[in-house]
């Protein structure tokens, strides 16, 4: 029994104190330590989820010298611990401290067994969450769409199309915002496809003058104009084989617009300066925050190039358009920046949740990871709140919809989002919904949400 059950650490020099939080606390396997030495070797050994500790420790009973090193070493060893320090009124600046070096929370002696349950329960339900979540990420990270995470159906549904066109070589047209993942999206149909081991190559239209644009493309001959003064390979010819990314490509100049539909029509790259022509077997992907159709009608695009590209056409919901996928991105950029910038521990309050949940996100997700990332880095107290955010959210009206309809609707995006709000964890959502698991569990499966 004692295996199933989750290892508490009590580091507490009084023995009769010891005993008490013994008593208190037998649903969980208790461990007992009344000095550095132990403690830590119980930690490495054990690696308990939640640690209840006295600052006053031997060979400093009267201060907090011995009690603040302990939790740094713990939190060393373990980042994700949750280190609860028991203080007494006269302590209270010194548990500030242990909060500020990263400990969970503070509990005021003489403790009552009820609120320091209370804490250490949700102490556990957290660190259960953030290991839950790591799996997860773990789990992503070795598939090709690992750089996508959604649990909206739009964004599903465009990542089945990118499985599905992947083994193809068809041209491929991704229409997006910025920061919606146009990139992202592109290497994954690279890894999904058959070309997988050669090159991947990418050039912004937007990010390179156009006087260089066409020798960054095709390349040119060494003596092709002053300066060229040995061979360049173009983009296209070191990209052979493999994927050529065209981001941006609604900023192509018109000239090479037509250098280029002669590359799509005939397969070959004739380099600056040269007379040869060369063949170049390539998968073309190409990706805009422009509108072509409307590009085309205004004769800033060139109709049959537009026809070549867009043999296949994914359009990328904007993140405002994606049920639940504000508050799990946020989650996953949070986790992210902790581990980068040595903050583990630090998480959302509920009014950060929500301003999160209601912000339009108008640079999408681009956007999303910079706010989270200076939010991270500003952050004062243990939690990320809506201040450390900087933003401000306005509600977004919905058109008048078919009564079943919106019943339909209403409960699917309460589901993703409670199950977003919370991690994922099945139980926390059932509770904060207001219903039982085995009703969410219903519901999921009724509107095919994994």
């Amino acid at each position: 029994m004692s295996q199933e059950k989750k290892k508490l650490l009590i580091i507490e020099d009084d023995l009769g104190l010891q005993k008490q939080l013994r008593w208190s606390f037998d649903a969980y396997e208790v461990l007992v330590a009344g000095d550095r030495e132990s403690a830590l070797a119980l930690v490495r050994r054990h690696e308990p989820a939640v640690v209840t500790m006295d600052l006053g420790l031997p060979p400093d009973p009267d201060g907090a010298t011995e009690g603040l090193a302990i939790l740094q070493q713990i939190l060393s060893l373990a980042p994700d611990t949750k280190v609860i320090v028991l203080s007494g009124n006269q302590d209270r600046e010194n548990a500030v401290k242990a909060i500020g070096l990263g400990a969970y929370d503070f509990h005021q002696k003489p403790f009552e067994p009820e609120m320091l349950g209370l804490v250490i329960e949700r102490a556990f339900y957290l660190h259960a969450l953030q290991q839950d979540n790591r799996r997860m990420l773990q789990m992503q990270a070795a598939s090709p769409m690992s750089g996508v995470i959604s649990r909206d159906p739009g964004m599903l549904k465009v990542c089945r199309n990118i499985e599905k066109v992947a083994p193809s070589s068809a041209s491929v047209m991704l229409l997006g915002d910025s920061g919606t993942g146009k990139e992202v999206l592109a290497r994954a149909l690279h890894q999904l496809s058959p070309r997988q081991d050669k090159r991947f190559m990418a050039i912004n239209c937007a990010a390179i003058p156009e006087n260089l644009l066409e020798s960054e493309l095709f390349g040119y001959e060494k003596g092709a104009f002053t300066g060229a003064v040995k061979q360049n390979l173009g983009k296209i010819e070191l990209a052979n084989e493999g994927t050529f990314f065209l981001d941006e490509v609604g900023d192509l100049p018109m000239p090479l617009q037509a250098k280029l539909l002669r590359f799509l029509q005939e397969r070959v790259v004739e380099r600056i300066g040269g007379h040869k022509e060369i063949p170049v077997d390539v998968r073309i992907v190409c990706a805009t925050h422009q509108n072509l159709k409307e590009l085309t009608t205004s004769g800033r695009f060139r109709e049959d190039l537009y026809y070549r590209l867009s043999e296949i056409v994914i359009n990328i919901p904007p993140l405002a358009a994606r049920d639940g996928d504000a508050a799990l991105l946020a989650h996953h950029f949070k986790n992210k920046f902790n581990a980068k910038e040595g903050r583990p521990g630090l998480n959302f309050s509920q009014d950060a949740l929500a301003v999160i949940e209601s912000h339009t996100w108008p640079g999408n997700v681009r956007e999303m990871e910079n706010c989270i990332k200076r939010a991270v880095i500003m952050a004062d107290g243990p939690q990320i709140t809506a201040d450390d955010l900087g933003l401000s959210s306005e509600p977004v009206e919905e058109a008048p919809i078919n009564l079943r309809q919106i019943r339909e609707e209403a409960e699917h995006k309460a589901v993703v989002k409670a199950l977003a709000r919370m991690d994922g964890n099945i139980a926390k959502a059932a509770e904060l919904l207001g219903i039982s698991r085995p009703t969410l569990y219903d519901l999921m499966n009724r509107h095919a949400i994994k």
